[in-house]
């Protein structure tokens, strides 16, 4: 699913719409019925790691800063999931509820909410939940055009979920999230790769627990917005072997590890804004920088989810203590 860096994005493409009026909606959501947006303002949007946050409210309660959003040019005008991901046209939405990767969720407050109906209760702000799922995108003032043809050989494009056009003549088109009304989101950047206020103590104390650390990497009460791309990757820059238990990594070892993950997650970030290309070292390659034959194995907590994981194992040594502790593949 796309992860901190894209959603960061995702962002960055909403911000313009907010303090505007919803004059014409559409989609195939049947989670959140599209036309419960006719005549919203859209007034806040927050993101907190792989989750965006959508607040739309029945009067203007403010002056709309953005009469019309700015033009949105080059990268900026569309957008899709990274290219190995692609556009699945056929896609369904998924349920509501939790994800069981570990995602906090939003506390609530002492207003009254219906999580899993379609329009929140009387009274109640609406914040919409935006989850990307694996192949969540959001586009500004274009449509998704089909780049192959599905298995009946048609060429169709992908359905949106959710169309909202806007006052300011603009319109964002959602395809392949999950959205659900929910409680007013409690944000917490000490956990946000991406956030100035991301906790290193609280990583570290994490990462120090006897478990593999590729299954810590990826709890977002710890590491909220990281996802498989920077789990492989930090493990790969700092040496470490996916299934090394926490417990048994130096200190330097577990500094070097928080520092590679918030080093590339701003660095995928930064290319994102300027439209360059994802670089991995590791991550869905055959062979490391330095020549080595990558592995690739599926791992994850037995009640948990079974994630790829590509590593080297001449550059990423599984140290012989750790052998017997490691738990099996699925």
């Amino acid at each position: 699913m796309p992860e901190g860096p894209s959603v960061r994005k995702f962002h960055h493409l909403v911000s313009p719409f907010v303090g505007q009026k919803v004059i014409k909606t559409g989609g195939s959501s049947r989670k959140v019925y599209p036309a419960t947006f006719q005549s919203l303002w859209l007034q806040d949007a927050q993101v907190h790691g792989k989750k965006l946050f959508l607040r739309f409210d029945p009067d203007e309660e403010m002056e709309p800063l953005n009469s019309s959003p700015q033009p949105v040019q080059g990268m900026w005008q569309k957008e899709a999931v990274d290219p190995e991901l692609g556009l699945g046209s056929s896609a369904q939405e998924p349920s509501a509820g939790p994800s069981g990767s570990g995602e906090p969720v939003p506390s609530r407050s002492d207003e009254t909410f219906d999580l899993g109906g379609k329009i929140p209760s009387a009274g109640a702000r609406k914040w919409l939940e935006v989850r990307f799922g694996l192949f969540g995108s959001i586009w500004v003032n274009d449509f998704s055009r089909a780049k192959k043809a599905n298995k009946k050989g048609d060429w169709r494009d992908p359905v949106p979920r959710l169309v909202l056009h806007f006052s300011g003549s603009g319109f964002l088109v959602f395809y392949n999230c999950q959205m659900s009304w929910s409680p007013p989101p409690v944000i917490e950047p000490t956990c946000d790769i991406l956030s100035e206020k991301f906790h290193r103590g609280q990583a570290l104390e994490a990462l120090s627990q006897a478990q593999p650390v590729c299954y810590t990497l990826l709890d977002q009460r710890y590491f909220s917005g990281l996802g498989n791309i920077i789990k492989n990757e930090a493990l790969y820059r700092a040496r470490i072997h996916p299934l090394s238990l926490g417990s048994s990594l130096s200190s330097f070892s577990r500094e070097a590890l928080v520092d590679h993950v918030v080093e590339f997650s701003k660095d995928w970030l930064q290319d994102k804004f300027q439209g360059k290309e994802r670089h991995t070292q590791i991550y869905q390659k055959e062979r490391c920088p330095s020549g080595h034959q990558v592995m690739k194995e599926t791992f994850g907590p037995p009640d948990g989810l079974q994630r790829l994981t590509w590593w080297c194992p001449q550059c990423q040594p599984q140290l012989s203590s750790e052998g017997p502790q490691t738990l099996p593949s699925s």
